[in-house]
This record gives structure tokens, C-alpha cells and sequence, in this order.
């Protein structure tokens, strides 16, 4: 299943910023602001695609120390070449399910508007808290079922796409975030104009926090 996605992907890479231009600043502005990420901080984007999070984030803190995977190595031609000048920004070829680095390396673990398409979110979770610090935290931003349209996409998505897994509310979100482990910190839904509505969570690691 991840090989579909990774492969509609590829060949969406050389259109994908200028089709999706406006969820993508919208949503992802969103999140920079609600994110609160100091300067300070090590960030893992998880499905970073063409890098435009991390783009977001520098401008903001020009030294943020960030690492962006994804599975398309095409999305992440164009990241680096949109990066190349930011020598604290790395990227690299990874699945979601099997992320890279040492256990306890990053302080912030994001996924932007990707949670739908991992088909073992349980072990994209564990993970996340596998590459989480003892103070570190998961922010996850995307769509809801709890909006009527997003209801009605993620109906279409399920009978015509073969990537897409599985569109969540917000609970049900919180309940898999539970059961893996983790504290909710902070929620929030919010509507990107009239088909978008999304949702950003944000969650600790209970155990490292238990026993670091």
C-alpha cells in the first residue's frame, strides 16, 4: 500500500507546490504558528515532501536544526534544491513506519497532512516515540472527519483511491495517540475555507516522561 502512495507521488513531485499552493500555505502557516517550535529545538517531519514546513520554519529561525523525510525521493529532489542553502536542514529517504536516527534524538516529531495515508499508524507512532527525547512531543496536523466535507472526501478517497487509509475525528485520533503511549497536551480543530477542515494535536510521550 505504501508503494502506491510513494509512487503517485513521484509523479506528482514537479506540480505538486504550484497545484496545491494554497492549502499548502494556508495549512501549514497554521501550524508553524501553533507548533510554538523555539529556535533551540531538533524537528523531524515525518512525510516532509517538497519541504515547505521546513522552509516555513527557517524563515522564522534561520539556524533550526531540522531533519524532512519522506518515502518520494522526487519530492525530496526538489526539498533539497529548495533548502540547499540551509546547512541545518537535512533530508532524507524513509518511510514513516521505520523512521532513522538513534532512539531519544529530536525534541518535536511533526506530520502535516499525511496521517491519512499510513496504513500501520501504530507503528508510525511508536516510532515517533522511539525517536522522541523524554521532554520531546508529537504535533500532528491533519484532515478531520469531524467536518461534514471531510466526511464526504474521505468516503470518495476510501472507494477510488488506493492509498488513502483512513480520514480520523478527533477522538479517534486522540484514542490511537492514547493507546500508543501518549498524553494529549492540546487539541484544536480548524476550517481552511469551505472544503478544509483540519485538525492539529499535540501529545507527549507518557512513558520516557515516566521513566527517562
Amino acid at each position: 500500500m505504501e508503494t502506491l502512495v510513494q509512487q503517485q507521488y513521484d509523479r506528482l513531485a514537479s506540480i505538486y507546490d504550484q497545484r496545491w499552493q494554497f492549502y499548502i500555505t494556508r495549512t501549514l502557516s497554521f501550524l508553524v504558528e501553533w507548533a510554538r517550535i523555539s529556535p533551540d529545538k531538533t524537528v523531524l517531519d515525518v512525510a516532509c515532501g517538497t519541504g515547505e514546513l521546513e522552509r516555513l520554519l527557517v524563515e522564522q529561525h534561520s539556524e533550526q536544526t531540522i531533519t524532512g523525510v519522506d518515502f518520494s525521493e522526487p519530492m525530496l529532489a526538489i526539498a533539497r534544491q529548495k533548502l540547499e542553502a540551509r546547512p541545518s536542514v537535512t533530508f532524507q529517504q524513509a518511510s514513516a513506519a521505520a523512521l532513522p536516527g538513534p532512539p531519544s534524538d529530536f525534541d518535536v516529531v511533526i506530520c502535516a497532512n499525511a496521517f491519512h495515508y499510513f496504513n500501520e499508524p501504530e507503528q508510525v507512532l511508536s516510532e515517533m516515540q522511539r525517536v522522541l527525547r523524554p521532554t520531546g512531543r508529537v504535533v500532528i496536523l491533519d484532515w478531520c472527519r469531524d467536518f461534514l466535507v471531510c466526511r464526504f472526501c474521505d468516503w470518495v478517497l476510501s472507494r477510488f483511491d488506493p492509498g488513502h487509509q483512513n480520514c480520523y475525528t478527533e477522538a479517534e485520533l486522540h484514542e490511537l495517540l492514547t493507546r500508543a503511549g501518549y498524553r494529549i497536551q492540546r487539541s484544536q480543530r480548524h476550517r481552511f475555507g469551505f472544503i478544509w477542515g483540519l485538525m492539529a494535536v499535540e501529545a507527549v510521550p507518557l512513558d520516557k516522561q515516566l521513566n527517562p
